[in-house]
C-alpha cells in the first residue's frame, strides 16, 4: 500500500505527518518505507538528523539515473538507508532535486516514480511519500504512483481556498494517470480548541460533505520538540496526547487499509 501525503501549500504539516505515521507503521511491525521528494528534505533531516549537503544519496541520484540510462534495473539504481528505528528505511532528498526537475519534465519522465516502487512492493507493506508544496513534477510523480493520499489541512482561510485545488488536482490526475487513486480524508492539523475560527471552517466543511478524518491532530511544542531530537513521536514521547491522536489517525487509516 502506498500513501502519499500532499497539498499545495506549505506549512500544514506534511512531514510531519508522513513520518509519524510511517513512524507508528514501523513501530506496529510493518516493513515500511518513506520516500522524501521535497527539496527541503525536512523528511530526511526528521529521520536521520542529515540534510543539506549531508543528505545520503537518494531519490535525486535515481532521477539522475534515468536521464542517462544504463544496463541495470531499476532497483539497482536507488539507495535505500536505515534510520534509527526498527522496520523504518528511508529513500532521502536533497536540494539537487531542484535542479534536477526541468530536465525530467521535458523528457517526460513522470511514470519513472511509480516503477520504481512497483519494483519495491515486495520489499515493503507500507510506503509513504512526503511531497513538496505545490503541484510541480515530483508531486504530481507521487499522485500517480500512489494508491491513497491525505491532504492535511490547518484550519485557516488560505488553507480552505488550496483545500478545493487540491481536490481537483487530485480528481483531474486520478482521470488521466492513476485510476486506482483515492482520497483517504483530509487531516486536520495544528488544531486549536480554543479557537473559534477551525470549528466553524470545519462545520462549514463538514456541511459540504468533505471527507474530514475524526482525529484531530492538536497544536502543541511537542512537534517542534520532536522535530530537534529528530524523533518521531512514539519514539520521543508515546503517551503525550498528540502521540496517541497520531496512533489514533493510525488505526483509523489501517481499517481500511
Amino acid at each position: 500500500m502506498r500513501r502519499v501525503v500532499f497539498n499545495q501549500k506549505g506549512g500544514v504539516g506534511k512531514s510531519s505527518i508522513t513520518c509519524n505515521l510511517a513512524a507508528i507503521s514501523a513501530f506496529e511491525g510493518y516493513r515500511t518505507l518513506l520516500l522524501d521528494l521535497d527539496a527541503h528534505a525536512n523528511a530526511t533531516r526528521y529521520l536521520t538528523g542529515l540534510g543539506g549537503d549531508d543528505a545520503p544519496l537518494g531519490i535525486a541520484d535515481f532521477f539522475k539515473q534515468t536521464l542517462f540510462p544504463g544496463p541495470a534495473s531499476i532497483k539497482s539504481h536507488i539507495h535505500i538507508h536505515e534510520t534509527p528505528f526498527n522496520n523504518l528505511h528511508l529513500i532521502s532528498a536533497s536540494s539537487e532535486l531542484e535542479a534536477l526537475q526541468s530536465k525530467l519534465e521535458t523528457r517526460c519522465k513522470i511514470h519513472k516514480l511509480g516503477k520504481l516502487l512497483d519494483s519495491l512492493d515486495e520489499d515493503y507493506e507500507r510506503i509513504y511519500i512526503d511531497t513538496p508544496p505545490g503541484l510541480n513534477f515530483y508531486s504530481i510523480c507521487a499522485l500517480i504512483a500512489a494508491d491513497r493520499c491525505l491532504i492535511p489541512f490547518d484550519c485557516d482561510s488560505f488553507s480552505r481556498e488550496a483545500l478545493y485545488a487540491v481536490l481537483r488536482e487530485i480528481e483531474e490526475i486520478k482521470g488521466d494517470h492513476n485510476v486506482r487513486l483515492e482520497v483517504e480524508g483530509i487531516v486536520v492539523n495544528q488544531y486549536q480548541v480554543r479557537n473559534a475560527l477551525p470549528h466553524r471552517l470545519l462545520d462549514e466543511l463538514l456541511d459540504e460533505n468533505m471527507p474530514i478524518l475524526p482525529v484531530y491532530l492538536m497544536s502543541s511544542v511537542k512537534m517542534r520538540e520532536s522535530h530537534q531530537a529528530c524523533k518521531p513521536l512514539i519514539y520521543l514521547a508515546p503517551h503525550h496526547k498528540l502521540s496517541r491522536q497520531f496512533e489514533e489517525l493510525f488505526d483509523l487509516l489501517e481499517e481500511h487499509a
